[in-house]
């Protein structure tokens, strides 16, 4: 008995010590070189204070455009995303024909390769040769082609967009097992009392998908705040600077040699990663009951 005990207790030391090497530590020597004017072409590393964070926020750099840019992809994707998984899941939770087909084809863009989507997309788009512009052209629409990922007022938005295409599905999927984890018989008890769908769905669905939603949400945030792999495979940032966001800017920084801008901007975007994902969870779940 002593033996079962102790053995669990060996496997939770092991991942904390694996969890503290490979994650913890490098973590905070990032953060640590911040702090400093670390670079390719510095043959030592100075202590340079909070230089690096006051360029960062500076008004006369582009870093708080990048800021802005990825605040706006996570509020907009995560929104879009969870209301129309929410759509989606409810639709085809339903006893309609080849609904497990129907949920395949939505599950599937989330399955591919980003930079699979990205090549397709980047063709799809092509203002002259791409097909969302032909379809509009033969439908006598021509006045809607637009330059899609070359037009800076809506480049960001058609970023946006393939990435709510490519994620619906996935949250869809989560909220379908959520939904049909719920007890059917409250559902049979509301349509004895005289509850219409409406009343069903607030006051029955809603509530029994308040920890679901709330992991699909967090889940969100935090992917658009670490966007990088879906803006570099579309427009690398472009044009301009208009659809950059603060990791194309790490990598960027980075590739540069400026290794010192690039972790404090990756050590900035940590931290608010962190702060943001504890308050979205404990504003998500302040109502959960534990039961002990």
């Amino acid at each position: 008995m002593k033996k079962e005990r102790i053995y669990p207790w060996y496997f939770a030391a092991g991942a904390i010590f694996l969890y503290t090497a490979l994650c913890v530590i490098p973590g905070i020597i990032g953060i640590g070189y911040s702090f400093t004017d670390w670079s390719a072409y510095a043959k030592e590393v100075h202590f340079a204070g909070l230089k690096n964070f006051k360029e960062i926020f500076s008004a006369d750099t582009n870093y708080l455009k990048y800021i802005t840019n990825t605040l706006l992809f996570t509020v907009v994707t995560t929104a879009a995303k969870s209301g129309l998984g929410l759509l989606f899941a409810l639709a085809l939770s339903k006893n309609i024909k080849m609904k497990n087909f129907h949920r395949g084809v939505m599950y599937m863009p989330s399955v591919l390769s980003i930079l699979i989507i990205g090549l397709v997309f980047t063709s799809i788009l092509n203002p002259k040769t791409g097909l969302l512009n032909e379809t509009l052209r033969a439908a006598g629409m021509d006045s809607l082609t637009q330059q899609w990922l070359t037009n800076p007022k809506i480049a960001f938005w058609s970023v946006m967009g393939v990435d709510i295409w490519r994620g619906t599905g996935y949250i869809m999927t989560m909220l379908i097992v959520g939904i049909l984890a719920i007890p059917q018989v409250y559902y049979e008890a509301s349509s004895i009392d005289g509850a219409n769908g409406w009343n069903k769905f607030l006051h029955i669905t809603l509530p029994m998908l308040r920890q679901t939603m709330a992991v699909t949400i967090v889940l969100n945030v935090l992917y658009g705040m670490k966007v990088f792999d879906m803006v570099y495979a579309l427009t690398n940032g472009g044009p301009g600077h208009t659809t950059e966001v603060m990791y194309t800017a790490v990598f960027k920084q980075f590739s540069q040699g400026l290794y010192a801008e690039g972790t404090t901007i990756s050590s900035v975007m940590f931290i608010f990663m962190v702060i943001t994902g504890f308050f979205m969870i404990k504003i998500l779940t302040k109502d959960e009951v534990v039961e002990g």
